[in-house]
């Protein structure tokens, strides 16, 4: 692991209190701090669209996991229109979206549903991929699917995580843009979620054993 290609989040560094930033009245008890403020998630995406931009070998098809990763897709996106590459050309840009489930309340069930047909897969033969997902946790959910992905040959595939999750339960994959490595916690915000809740505020937060008992499932 190489922490000089993303931001190393510690909660010595980055431990905001509630009072500091604008949060929703209906999520002020189910939050405990704010991990990464959404201006700070904006400048970084900023770079990071830069960086994919800078070695891009040309048209791209994104695609977004969702649902989580649909606001760091949108953001980033909305980045890379507006870029060139060294040589001073846009990069074209095709959206595809891929549903990927493999939670139950804060805990991974080791289940990796994508929602992927066989047609639409073949569509990514000859092109390049670019993955963009909001977390990487253990790193089984991004290994499965790439292996899917691979068996229909794309030109390249390349990922983009705006969080990697430092923990032990980690089979070593690493994405190839990252925004920010935190702590081993569970977080919501900036479209991720618990059970659905959370993907309406904007910056990025350690959930409360509060808003966790809250919003359980059954």
């Amino acid at each position: 692991m190489d922490p000089s290609k993303w931001i190393d989040v510690t909660p010595e560094k980055f431990n905001y209190h509630l009072d500091h930033f604008v949060i929703p009245t209906h999520y002020e008890k189910d939050v405990s701090s704010i991990l990464i403020p959404h201006g700070v998630i904006m400048d970084r995406v900023n770079k990071l669209a830069r960086l994919i931009v800078d070695e891009s070998n040309g048209p791209l098809v994104v695609c977004c996991i969702l649902k989580g990763g649909h606001q760091y897709f949108a953001d980033l996106v909305n980045v890379i229109k507006k870029l060139t590459t060294k040589s001073g050309n846009s990069v074209p840009l095709s959206l595809e979206f891929i549903r990927v489930k493999s939670y139950h309340n804060d805990q991974s069930t080791g289940e990796v549903k994508v929602s992927l047909t066989e047609d639409e897969c073949k569509e990514f033969k000859g092109k390049n991929l670019l993955i963009v997902e909001d977390i990487i946790d253990t790193g089984a959910t991004m290994v499965k699917l790439l292996e899917k992905l691979r068996q229909y040959e794309p030109s390249s595939i390349k990922v983009t995580s705006l969080l990697i999750k430092k923990t032990d339960r980690s089979n070593g994959y690493i994405p190839d843009y990252v925004g920010f490595a935190i702590p081993d916690a569970f977080v919501v915000g900036y479209a991720l979620d618990y059970n659905e809740y959370f993907r309406d505020l904007d910056h990025i937060c350690v959930i409360s054993e509060h808003g966790k008992e809250r919003y359980a499932n059954p």
